[in-house]
């Protein structure tokens, strides 16, 4: 082999790992792995089972899904600061929908991910006097400082809805009605996705709106 064959041969070996280098740097390879992470993160759709999770409540006793398994389940992402969530609570939809739930026997789960320090995050005597002043009916107020089960949930505003039926599967995620204001005037003709959900549901009906995409302010998440 000519010299100047040998030496090109050799530059040609030593610019493969640049090249490579260069590649996986690029534009294409950054999307795929953009494109894996929002995979590993996607938010359960209506038919999957839900993420488990084991939460304390505000006195600190523990709460796992799976302890409401042969039961209907609703999830409620909250944060009482929010005028999004302000609307359904000081109109008293919020409370009457938790109570009708829970007399058709469906446990109703309301979960805080906002993290300490930021808008919506209220713990010990300060959350016992926010609940109160709201007159919040929830089985349990769960608490997610960390954000890891919101976002194992991709529950990206308040309120994020999740019906969840007795074996464990999301029947129905996303918002709560199909009216994303801050208006209470806009309740009363509002569909309230929630509600018709679990109604199907529980008489073994198919759920007309199994998705929505949900409406509110961006979950408080630590940064």
């Amino acid at each position: 082999m000519p010299y100047y064959s040998v030496r090109t041969a050799a530059a040609l070996i030593f610019s493969i790992p640049l090249i490579l280098g260069s590649l996986l740097a690029g534009p294409a390879f950054a999307a795929a792995q953009a494109s894996a992470t929002s995979a590993a993160i996607t938010a359960p759709r209506p038919g999957a089972l839900a993420p488990e999770f084991t939460l304390p409540d505000g006195t600190g006793k523990k709460h796992s899904l799976s302890d409401y398994r042969g039961k209907w389940v609703v999830l409620e992402w909250v944060n009482y600061d929010c005028p999004f969530v302000r609307k359904h609570y000081g109109s008293g939809n919020m409370q009457a929908l938790q109570k009708t739930s829970r007399d058709k026997g469906a446990i109703w789960l309301s979960i805080n991910s906002s993290a300490p320090g930021k808008q919506g995050h209220f713990e010990g005597v300060a959350l016992a006097k926010r609940m109160a002043e709201v007159k919040a009916q929830p089985e349990a107020y769960l608490q997610d400082p960390d954000g890891k089960v919101g976002l194992s949930y991709q529950a990206k505003t308040t309120p994020t809805m999740f019906v969840i039926n007795p074996e464990g599967k999301v029947i129905y995620a996303g918002a709560i009605d199909d009216k994303p204001s801050t208006d209470q005037e806009d309740i009363p003709g509002a569909k309230n996705y929630v509600r018709a959900a679990l109604e199907a549901g529980l008489a073994g009906k198919p759920v007309e709106v199994a998705s929505a995409k949900s409406y509110g302010c961006g979950v408080k998440y630590k940064d």
